[in-house]
């Protein structure tokens, strides 16, 4: 299996905290060690680092825990290869554009009969069901929706409908991002955590380090992390039951 992280917040925020916990489990202190990749959000563009080598210890790796790229939302992915060889087009996140917007997913889990979904002229690059399933929700939503929804709540209702049916086909865990809003879809395993003022001070689970948020932040900033698992163990970290979903946006859970 994979891990999932991913950000919402209603300023720019860095995710350096949170990542460098999520990067010792590429291969440190879990067994995720076939790549990992991270995108990060500024305006309509989106930047994004991967790299096929264990997260624990690249270099890469290393430069986004040290460059506090700031960003609203973010999407991040360590993975433990059981669809496709380990390779740079093989590893997560996957981005593609929809209605002029840059979409980005990540996908821990594993999909039977995924070469049967129907992906349209979004096509796969890898080998991977993820992102063959991205593909196949993706031309759902163009079929469903010709222009850009006027309704994106419930343009993410369907999307989580479609998720819904990705499940049956095995283990479905999701992140889906246009940059604004972030859907969260439960399979298994998926936690979420909000925090506002007034911020206190979180530890890492996987690394000796800690942070007081209250240095780092405004009384006004709203930030939610989503996992897989919690990254912290002082902090009280809310699942999605599997199953179901949670939509975020600028920070705040809408469903």
């Amino acid at each position: 299996m994979c891990e999932l992280l991913g950000m919402s917040a209603n300023v720019p925020t860095d995710i350096c905290f949170s990542f460098t916990g999520l990067a010792q489990r590429g291969g440190g202190t879990g067994p995720h060690k076939d790549g990992w990749g991270i995108t990060f959000y500024e305006g309509k563009g989106c930047r994004t680092f991967k790299d096929p080598q264990p997260g624990f210890n690249s270099p890469v790796a290393r430069l986004v825990q040290e460059y506090p790229i700031k960003s609203c939302s973010v999407v991040a992915h360590i993975r433990q290869a059981n669809r496709g060889d380990v390779s740079l087009e093989n590893t997560h996140p996957f981005t593609r554009e929809l209605w002029g917007r840059n979409w980005t997913f990540a996908h821990n889990g594993q999909l039977k009969g995924y070469r049967r979904l129907e992906t349209g002229s979004f096509r796969p690059v890898g080998e991977t069901d993820s992102e063959y399933a991205f593909c196949w929700l993706l031309h759902r939503l163009a079929q469903r929706y010709p222009r850009t929804p006027g309704n994106m709540p419930a343009m993410f209702r369907y999307t989580a409908e479609l998720a819904g049916e990705l499940r049956k086909k095995g283990v479905f865990n999701m992140l889906l991002t246009d940059g604004r809003y972030v859907l969260a879809f439960c399979s298994t395993n998926l936690h979420w955590i909000t925090r506002r003022a007034p911020f206190g001070v979180a530890t890492l689970l996987d690394r000796d380090v800690e942070i007081d948020f209250q240095r780092e932040t405004t009384p006004d900033d709203v930030v939610t992390l989503i996992a897989t698992q919690p990254l912290t163990g002082n902090e009280n970290w809310n699942r999605i039951a599997p199953g179901s979903w949670a939509l975020f946006c600028l920070g705040e859970k809408l469903v």
